[in-house]
């Protein structure tokens, strides 16, 4: 079987993954504070286009990560010596990641395309012991996906010393979702250690709920006042049930004995980990009385709206007995739209919209938990 070629075992989260994710942690706060340094960001929507290339760019690096590390990490000296080559690497893009970011563009993109090449040297490098045809296939692909988009990197370079525009940079986060499908399609569910993979997904929400409990504590800086508490409560509440859904998500309802390459998965957890920190930044925006109200309570309620989709598509990969029934997600959807539409009818009671939304967090909530007990019963 291929399984037996690749030799998998049982794969743990090392140690070396935790320490080369706290380069991460510190990213998540550079991509969060592009919004915040901008002035009323929703007066110009062209400043969200660096947020979510670096957001979308940086999760992508620790995905293919993650993916070599599953398939061919031994924890070994080489393996350290690369990740830490690349955390190296990283501060540069979390330097580049700035309101200026044109000042910093070519130090971003040769470190990106740097970090690119350095995962693929470390497939050619799995040539040596790869003895059957299909081995050689994997690693042959994975190098000619990681060195085009490389590629693709340094040419928004040029694009940008010449006309100052960063299209290829998006071709770049763009091509490689797609290429990364393309290249693993119906391939690698006997060489994918998935409880391994799962577990590091969580691990960088978790992370994101962090930088959101960092953003959260503005709510308590006022004075003391039953207005601070109020909000201070609501807020608070609206992180808890966030992460109570996908806690219970992850502990009850996923199946990490399924077989599966897990693109799926972790291209799910991409827009997931990305509208977590959407909702960072709204919740922050709603402290910032210079920003609209409307626009702030639209960016909350489309952030919450994305979540959730991403958080029941995870309903792929959960246990079978958890499927819900066929008129689940029409009435998902219909409250969905009814909590989007509420959000906009009472946009200038801020005192209503923020009790709204810890209704819909926690409605959500107990939909997830009556399918985790459901799950547990059975």
């Amino acid at each position: 079987m291929i399984h037996d070629l690749f030799e998998k075992k049982e794969k743990k989260v090392e140690y070396l993954e935790l320490i080369y994710d706290l380069i991460f942690v510190y990213i998540i706060g550079r991509n969060n504070e592009l919004l915040h340094h901008s002035g009323n960001v929703f007066e110009n929507p062209g400043l969200f286009l660096p947020y979510i290339l670096c957001t979308l760019a940086v999760i992508q690096i620790w995905n293919y990560t993650t993916y070599y590390v599953n398939i061919y990490g031994k924890n070994g000296v080489r393996e350290h010596v690369f990740m830490f080559v690349n955390m190296f690497l990283l501060f540069f893009v979390a330097q580049g990641t700035r309101v200026q970011w044109q000042d910093q563009h070519t130090v971003y993109h040769v470190a990106w395309a740097l970090i690119l090449c350095n995962i693929a040297f470390q497939y050619l490098m799995e040539l040596r012991s790869a003895v059957m045809p299909i081995q050689r296939q994997h690693i042959y692909r994975q190098c000619a996906m990681l060195f085009g988009q490389a590629a693709v990197v340094l040419l928004a370079i040029g694009e940008f010393a010449l006309f100052g525009t960063s299209f290829l940079s998006a071709v770049a986060v763009i091509g490689g979702i797609v290429m990364s499908f393309a290249v693993g399609w119906g391939k690698g569910e006997d060489v994918i250690d998935f409880p391994h993979l799962s577990e590091r997904a969580m691990l960088y929400v978790v992370f994101t709920f962090g930088e959101m409990i960092i953003a959260l504590s503005s709510y308590f800086e006022d004075d003391l006042s039953l207005n601070t508490l109020y909000f201070a409560g609501m807020a608070f509440l609206i992180v808890v049930g966030l992460f109570l859904s996908y806690g219970v998500i992850y502990d009850h309802l996923i199946d990490r004995e399924k077989k599966t390459n897990g693109l799926g998965y972790m291209l799910i957890h991409l827009f997931l980990i990305f509208a977590l920190n959407n909702i960072t930044n709204a919740l922050e925006f709603m402290r910032d009385e210079e920003v609209s109200v409307l626009p702030k309570v639209v960016f909350m309620a489309v952030s919450l709206l994305l979540l959730y989709t991403m958080l029941f598509a995870l309903g792929k990969y959960a246990k079978v007995v958890c499927r819900p029934k066929p008129w689940f997600f029409p009435a998902l959807i219909g409250g969905g739209i009814l909590f989007g539409v509420l959000m906009v009818v009472f946009h200038e009671n801020m005192y209503v919209n923020i009790a709204l939304t810890v209704v819909f967090v926690f409605m959500v909530f107990a939909v997830i938990y009556r399918f985790a007990q459901k799950s547990e019963q059975i």
